[in-house]
């Protein structure tokens, strides 16, 4: 029927009969096609899944788990916090700028409580607890979480809430967040089709009517009478892709669960659909904030260059972007002491040094670059201040030798063994929607009965990032795009 590497649409007047017919068809079983599936099924239409994989829950199984919610959630306010959706909208804005999409955004923040009651809802559970450290992840099974609200300049934008939702299990939740939402869409009626994957749309005229998929090497074909929603992921395993659009993440670590190489962005754009904001990433460097805080990040000069309180993401980015590496943390015995054990994630430091001249010689800095910038950095900290980079007074110490030095190479849990680059990213572009998920084409049009969210979709991201707001807008605008999809026409 068509060349197995291709992407390009299939007439559906070529296919003589279709192996499967439903309502609405999704393609991917993550987040955002758990919940797609779900709305649409409890909309009253017939859904079919399909996953390339061998069950549910990709990329979204695999992470930490974090929800960005708030606007006043009852975890929030168990543990003591009033918040506001203006309050989340505020800071959203600014942290996932530059350029965020204030339309997506406004929306989220309005009905994130309600967002947030769905998942309970579905049986997701949290605990009104409220793990107070800094941490990329906490390793408890607490309900809530700083994400950098509290950090400046963003804590003089809004009153600062806690907004980090976490389902209750201990370091990575995305796997009972994604056991509860697949059982949920499965409950009301989706039916799942494994190791299945997508690999053309079928069009009948100028509307998007079913898909062309392989399971096993052999081709099954299905028509959707209503809608096809992509929920597929984003791009970060496809090199190719990667090269031509985020050439930043080559090279290094993929946060991802394997399969995210963006065939549901390629068949879509095939079929006319437009993208958007390809190149926004977010990078992971594996620099612990509880160590970070209470020493200093500094790059492969021996400068300082953020405040080192912010959204780990952001010194990530920062850094990776704009910094020469390598990438240090920098920090004394008495903060190495005082960083709880378990938020150590095993790394101890490869380098110690009584002097910061021995320890600039040992990392290879220039001569005297440390130094200049500790013997700054312990002059203020004196003081309680910190002009520069404007880091919480409540992390400001004068740091004294012993130093050491502690390389992101390695890895959390010493799993990098020091052969990678100590960033891992993954892609936040994707296909142009509104804010129901509707694809549109080049011409700022709908492509008749073609949706999508989650990270095959441009969601809420300007050039920035916070943990959370994958799973949180994924299932957020796929809950809107199932329904979008299930509505009869979908004209």
């Amino acid at each position: 029927m068509t060349d197995r590497t291709s992407v390009e649409p299939v007439a559906a007047s070529e296919i003589d009969g279709f192996d499967h017919e439903c309502d609405v068809l999704v393609v991917g079983f993550g987040c955002a096609g758990a919940a797609a599936a779900y709305e649409a099924a409890a909309a009253g239409a017939d859904v079919l899944v399909l996953e390339r994989a061998s069950g549910p829950g990709g990329s979204s199984a695999q992470s930490g788990g974090e929800l960005y919610l708030g606007g006043g959630t009852e975890i929030q306010k168990a543990c003591g916090f009033d918040d506001t959706p203006d309050a989340m909208y505020a800071y959203l804005e600014a942290a996932l700028g530059p350029n965020a999409d204030t339309a997506k955004l406004r929306l989220y923040c309005d009905e994130s409580t309600e967002h947030f009651e769905w998942f309970r809802a579905r049986g997701v559970p949290f605990n009104p607890t409220l793990y107070e450290s800094p941490v990329w992840m906490p390793m408890t099974d607490d309900g809530l979480m700083w994400l950098g609200e509290n950090s400046w300049p963003y804590n003089t934008l809004a009153e600062p809430a806690p907004r980090g939702h976490r389902p209750a299990a201990p370091g990575f939740a995305g796997a009972l967040l994604m056991e509860r939402l697949a059982a949920a869409a499965t409950e009301a009626g989706a039916v799942a089709h494994a190791d299945t994957q997508a690999a053309n749309l079928v069009m009948d005229g100028g509307r998007v009517a079913g898909v062309v998929a392989r399971k096993y090497g052999q081709t099954v074909t299905y028509r959707a009478r209503k809608a096809v929603v992509i929920t597929s992921g984003g791009f970060v395993d496809n090199e190719e892709m990667l090269a031509d659009h985020a050439p930043i993440l080559l090279g290094h670590g993929k946060v991802s669960d394997g399969l995210d190489d963006g065939s549901g962005i390629r068949m879509a754009t095939a079929a006319g659909a437009a993208v958007r904001r390809m190149s926004v990433v977010e990078i992971a460097l594996t620099a612990l904030p509880a160590m970070v805080n209470r020493g200093m990040l500094v790059d492969g000069l021996g400068r300082r260059f953020i405040n080192e309180d912010v959204y780990p993401g952001h010194y990530s980015v920062h850094a990776v972007k704009h910094q020469p590496g390598p990438y240090w943390t920098i920090i004394d015995e008495e903060g190495f002491e005082s960083v709880p054990e378990g938020d150590r994630w095993g790394l101890r430091p490869a380098h110690v040094a009584e002097t910061l001249a021995e320890l600039e010689q040992e990392l290879g800095m220039p001569a005297g670059s440390l130094e200049a910038t500790v013997e700054t950095y312990n002059r203020h900290a004196e003081k309680g201040e910190d002009p520069y980079f404007h880091k919480d007074p409540k992390w400001l110490r004068p740091l004294k030798p012993p130093f050491a030095a502690i390389d992101p190479r390695a890895g959390f849990f010493d799993a990098g063994g020091g052969k990678g680059t100590g960033a891992a990213g993954f892609t936040l572009g994707g296909l142009h929607t509104t804010v129901d998920g509707a694809v549109l084409n080049n011409s700022g049009a709908a492509v008749p009965g073609l949706y999508a969210a989650g990270r095959a979709s441009s969601g809420m991201h300007g050039e920035g990032y916070i943990s959370g707001t994958s799973l949180g807008d994924g299932t957020f605008f796929g809950r809107r795009a199932g329904r979008a999809a299930a509505r009869k026409e979908n004209e």
